[in-house]
């Protein structure tokens, strides 16, 4: 299923424009009438693209960007519309994250476009993150000293190397060596060295 557009301004008129422009364009959308709001409801979805304006009560655009972004990272891209644009805020929201800033008034093709393109790059996010889960659950087949065999062996260390750390026998390490490659599904020490990769990056890895 396509992710949603989650809109979030006090504005209702703005609201009702930007669900009709969206639906039109066969974009699935859900609004809300402001940062309090939106983070009430708090909806759950895996992916999902956010439009936000900035000046808002209560919780104003900057305070939904920062929460998203740290909460949601990449899975949930956010676009920025504000009648009250300046360089500083911009590079700031940029720098948090922020895919694409929109000045008001804009013309509507440009918005769906930035929507269509942060739509599209989701379809990435969520392979990365279905590999990821994968690779997770493997991992979590492993025994304590599996584990610690695998994180070697993604640092690069030979087995000699490892039974040296681990004071255990450079044969045992290859046992523990083909179990973590069974186990890890790894049809070669580059799979599993790509596989440690995703892990690390996710902060699935423990020590």
């Amino acid at each position: 299923m396509t992710p949603s557009v989650f809109i979030i301004d006090d504005d209702a008129g703005m609201r009702d424009s930007l669900v009709v422009l969206l639906r039109s364009q066969g974009i699935r959308c859900r609004a809300f009438a402001g940062g309090a709001d939106f983070f009430r409801a708090m909806p759950t979805d895996e992916t999902a693209c956010v439009i936000t304006d900035m000046r808002m009560p209560e919780v104003d655009g900057a305070e939904v960007v920062r929460r998203i972004s740290a909460e949601r990272g990449a899975a949930w891209p956010i676009l920025v519309i504000t009648a009250h644009a300046d360089v500083p805020l911009a590079v700031s929201l940029m720098k948090q994250g922020v895919v694409d800033f929109i000045e008001k008034p804009f013309d509507p093709s440009r918005l769906i476009e930035s929507v269509r393109a942060s739509l599209s790059r989701l379809g990435q996010v969520s392979e990365h993150q279905r590999l990821t889960a994968i690779a997770r659950e493997r991992y979590e087949r492993l025994t304590p000293r599996e584990s610690q065999v695998f994180s070697a062996l993604i640092e690069g260390l030979s087995n000699k190397a490892i039974a040296q750390m681990l004071d255990i026998s450079p044969r045992t390490v290859e046992v523990f060596r083909a179990k973590v490659m069974q186990k890890m599904e790894a049809d070669s020490l580059s799979d599993l060295i790509k596989t440690g990769l995703l892990l690390g990056n996710e902060g699935a890895l423990t020590s």
